[in-house]
């Protein structure tokens, strides 16, 4: 990578990690990048809302392949950040703590280098919102719907806990699927000293809960289903009056996302049962959805060879239990998600001492240079 470029996305990760926004509100965000571009390329830029792409159109005598595609989250977390460095965040409680700001200035630093390089592809660059939540890439995948040329999407995303540079993928399931899921019930009250004459959700919601080990047992699943209660909430702080409304709030979260939905399943139906015995009204939300990430096994074998070309150190990636919205783009075109090494003693993700490792941002391009050319 030319030094001149690598140190125009140091400053530009610098810049967005001084002005995070959290998810789905990350409007200074995004102009600042699309304006990084207009001024350092000549890349088109399509404006999506919330994300945009950017396409290196290569010469039409020159195009010898269909097009490939990288994506980059830009969210940040409501973390307050505590790092000693000059840009540090100014936003009180919002920080970049899981390293987004360096993903997108990773991937304008290829967009920088795509002049150079006269691919015989068209590329795209997708810069989404959102991560964090789940809801971005189920918009940001549009690029993908609207531009059938592309064949295959990438995406990488630092790695605390592993030497600096090293790459790690996953054979085929990268990441869980995973959603909250919250549980309403409603009965009627009563006074304390007469809890015959009121209908109270705590039984109900309680047997839900004694249900969850037996719902999640591993010999029920082909892989790992897990069911994590974040919340219980009934009734008032009032000794004398009995509770007459409840919620139940879990993250449910599975390998393979056809299992996360059949535990889903059963967990309604349990619910439906004990409030209608109960004589109680219910209802479900579901918020945080996150489908399953899974690479596809030629994108794997593409990202060894890259690693392996470049002299990067290379190992496979276990399924990770954390969610990425990434799945939604490997569930139309054919991809995968690598991992890149940040260090190995440095503080972890979502921690308001964590911060992105600049020199990895190299890495990450000249990868992203080595999957076009493969």
């Amino acid at each position: 990578m030319k030094q001149e470029n690598y140190l125009l996305i140091e400053n530009l990760r610098h810049e967005l990690h001084r002005h995070p926004e959290i998810s789905c509100e990350e409007v200074w965000t995004k102009q600042h990048l699309m304006e990084f571009l207009k001024e350092h390329t000549k890349l088109t830029l399509h404006d999506g809302g919330r994300y945009f792409y950017a396409v290196y159109h290569a010469e039409e005598n020159d195009k010898k392949r269909k097009a490939i595609a990288f994506r980059a989250d830009f969210d940040a977390l409501p973390i307050e950040d505590k790092i000693d460095k000059p840009y540090r965040s100014c936003i009180p409680g919002v920080g970049h703590k899981c390293g987004h700001d360096g993903h997108a200035a990773a991937l304008c630093g290829l967009a920088l280098e795509l002049e150079d390089m006269k691919p015989d592809r068209d590329v795209y660059m997708v810069f989404q919102h959102g991560e964090e939540t789940g809801k971005g890439a189920a918009e940001a995948k549009t690029c993908l719907i609207e531009n059938p040329d592309i064949e295959e999407i990438f995406g990488f995303h630092n790695q605390v806990g592993e030497e600096v540079g090293k790459v790690l993928v996953a054979g085929r399931s990268s990441n869980c699927a995973s959603k909250g899921m919250s549980i309403f019930m409603k009965g009627s009250p009563t006074h304390a000293s007469l809890p015959e004459r009121g209908v109270n959700p705590v039984f109900a919601l309680a047997e839900i809960v004694r249900a969850v080990p037996e719902l999640t047992n591993p010999k029920r699943y082909e892989g790992l289903v897990l069911c994590t209660i974040v919340q219980f909430n009934a009734g008032d702080y009032a000794f004398g009056t009995a509770a007459s409304e409840g919620v139940l709030r879990m993250t449910i979260r599975a390998e393979i996302e056809a299992e996360m939905d059949e535990l889903q399943r059963k967990i309604e139906t349990l619910a439906e049962s004990e409030a209608k015995k109960a004589g109680l009204e219910f209802n479900f939300e579901f918020e945080d959805e996150f489908p399953e990430t899974r690479n596809h096994a030629a994108s794997v074998e593409k990202v060894y060879k890259a690693a392996e070309k470049l002299g990067y150190p290379i190992a496979e990636k276990p399924t990770s239990r954390g969610s990425e919205d990434f799945g939604h783009y490997t569930k139309i075109v054919p991809g995968a998600l690598f991992y890149i090494g940040g260090g190995v003693d440095v503080p972890s993700f979502h921690t308001s001492a964590y911060d992105f490792t600049d020199c990895i941002m190299e890495n990450a391009v000249e990868m992203f240079k080595t999957l076009i050319e493969e």
